[in-house]
């Protein structure tokens, strides 16, 4: 018998793929003209007009800008703002993560129309919905009449602004908790489950450490919107001042009175509030994620 060849080797080298060894082509064009037109309109539409205002706010004494932001209206319109964005923020917190939950882990009649509905805020002017909050909840209004009723007041008093800034900030912690509860892996919940874990413990120490960082980032946008918001509070809050005053409507009644360097020292107020709340949330959020990575 003659001896059988050897076999082939199995390490034998693959056909070089065609056009392997060139550089590879790129949709976009090279990193110096990408990054050139992101950083132009990037300092055009951001970093110009916040310039602006610094200047301008810059441009006032030490003394005249702690005159104006420290002044008893000022004051009291950032106790209204800060405390109506909180509350409003605290209910996102619980009503926006339990619609993302029921969004994304169950199926009913008029699912779609429920997410549609969500990014109404997006769409919709925040005149027209300060408009429609109004009207909702006048005195007369179909939801005010029933609250009025029982002896609760929500047009015309801070907790008006509080619903105002609900439902413009809603959006922001539903969009950013539902893509991660989409790609929750569902074998941790089964393990959780096989080992004994109750439905609040398995939601406590396994579902929400992984959905912490984007529920840290929606509520720093929901925050921070709140504490800007203008067209959907000025028509329901009654604007009194020290009472139902907002820092944002303030600040447009000093841009009326021309008063430019007072406007642009209390926007000042909002712009270092906003940046400090979103430096210190990327903080808690970088935290969150090593702490998720390493466990």
């Amino acid at each position: 018998m003659e001896p059988s060849p050897p076999p082939r080797s199995a390490a034998r080298s693959d056909p070089p793929h065609k056009g392997e060894g060139k550089k590879r082509r790129r949709v976009l064009p090279g990193l110096p003209l990408s990054l050139g037109i992101t950083l132009f309109y990037v300092g055009l539409i951001v970093v110009l007009p916040l310039g602006a205002l610094v200047f301008k706010a810059a441009s006032l004494g030490p003394e005249d800008y702690w005159r104006i932001v420290s002044s008893a209206r000022a004051v009291a319109s950032y106790r209204v703002t800060v405390l109506s964005a909180l509350a409003a923020t605290g209910f996102n917190l619980v009503f926006g993560l339990a619609l993302a939950w029921v969004l994304v882990r169950y199926s009913f009649p008029g699912k779609r129309l429920v997410d549609a509905i969500v990014d109404l805020p997006f769409a919709l002017p925040t005149a027209v919905a300060g408009i429609a909050l109004t009207t909702l909840f006048a005195p007369n209004g179909w939801f005010g009449a029933i609250l009025g009723e029982a002896g609760i007041k929500v047009a015309y008093a801070p907790l008006g602004i509080m619903v105002a800034m609900s439902f413009t900030s809603l959006p922001f912690i539903v969009r950013t908790v539902q893509p991660v509860l989409e790609d929750l892996d569902p074998t941790l919940e089964e393990a959780a489950q096989t080992l004994g874990g109750s439905d609040g413990s398995i939601f406590l120490r396994v579902i929400l450490p992984l959905l912490m960082p984007a529920l840290l980032a929606g509520l720093s946008l929901s925050f921070a919107r709140s504490l800007g918001e203008f067209g959907a509070i000025i028509f329901i809050a009654g604007n009194q001042p020290m009472s139902t005053e907002i820092t944002a409507l303030l600040a447009f009644i000093r841009l009326e009175e021309y008063d430019y360097q007072a406007a642009a020292a209390i926007a000042s107020v909002l712009l270092i509030t906003a940046f400090l709340m979103l430096a210190f949330t990327n903080l808690l959020q970088a935290r969150a994620l090593r702490y998720t990575v390493r466990n």
